[in-house]
């Protein structure tokens, strides 16, 4: 079992977390003159959508604690899609039974940071850190797959 150290409180299980996930919004052209939505309404859209999964379906070995919406809606130009794309950053204040549980939130294409607010330290086994290295590879792989479906590669 992992053991997390906090400050003077000895050890225990669970790990706080902060990540922040940004979604992506690209302008989607209207029918004749009506009908399109600015990129930046599409990304709090996508926002607002994703805040209400992570309330409403439980995810294994993570609670969430706190949804924050509250960050700007930027833009950028995408070079690939040779215009405006607008990011909306969700930020999840989430408790998780481990660091495995964890690696499902950061290998999400649009997480963007991680901030571990405890533990002060973490200690693990050999056999644990090969079990974390397995998730992170595994998540990979899925990614992979998601990918390969989305793009039609197989």
């Amino acid at each position: 079992m992992s053991k997390f150290q906090g400050d003077g409180a000895g050890e225990r299980d669970g790990i706080l977390v902060r990540v922040r996930l940004d979604f992506k919004g690209a302008g989607k052209p209207g029918r004749f003159l009506f009908g399109s939505k600015p990129t930046d309404k599409v990304a709090e859209e996508i926002r607002e959508q994703q805040a209400a999964i992570f309330r409403n379906v439980p995810i294994q070995g993570i609670q969430v604690m706190d949804i924050d919406t509250s960050t700007e809606v930027y833009t950028v130009f995408d070079d690939l899609a040779n215009a405006e794309v607008a990011y909306a950053p969700l930020v999840l204040t989430v408790k998780a039974d481990s660091l495995e549980s964890v690696v499902r939130l950061v290998a999400r294409e649009d997480f963007r940071k991680v901030e571990i607010m405890d533990p002060a330290s973490v200690s693990f086994s050999h056999q644990e850190l090969e079990r974390l290295l397995f998730k992170v590879h595994e998540e990979l792989l899925e990614y992979k797959n998601r990918l390969e479906r989305k793009y039609n590669l197989k």
